[in-house]
């Protein structure tokens, strides 16, 4: 194995390696490369691998979208079905308007 001392920069041949890229293998000046996630990565690779997650949060961000629709359906359904029942335990007289009705004569005034 070569020392890093004796490597040159892959991208640019007249200087001297500072790091070796752990993704790629190849060795880079210090222009080169960059700290991600407490390594020294190319910048082709940092495209990679900053790139991967991007993908993964657009199909969960979706999967989110159809959960969350989903679960608003159901609790708009819950919310009515449960609505109408409690209207249907109410007795009769409610749903005729009788109850507020009074058998009570209003007193004469003499």
């Amino acid at each position: 194995m070569n020392a890093l001392s004796q490597q040159r920069c892959f991208t640019h041949r007249t200087r001297e390696a500072a790091a070796r890229c752990p993704e790629c293998g190849r060795f880079y000046c210090r222009e080169c490369v960059t700290a991600h996630a407490g390594r020294m990565v190319c910048a082709a690779c940092l495209r990679q691998l900053t790139a991967r997650p991007t993908r993964q949060r657009r199909s969960l961000h979706a999967v989110r979208l159809v959960a969350g629709a989903a679960a608003g359906l159901v609790a708009a359904w819950l919310l009515f079905y449960c609505g109408g029942r409690v209207l249907m335990l109410l007795p009769t007289p409610v749903h005729e308007g009788t109850l507020w009705e009074t058998d009570a004569e209003v007193p004469d005034e003499e």
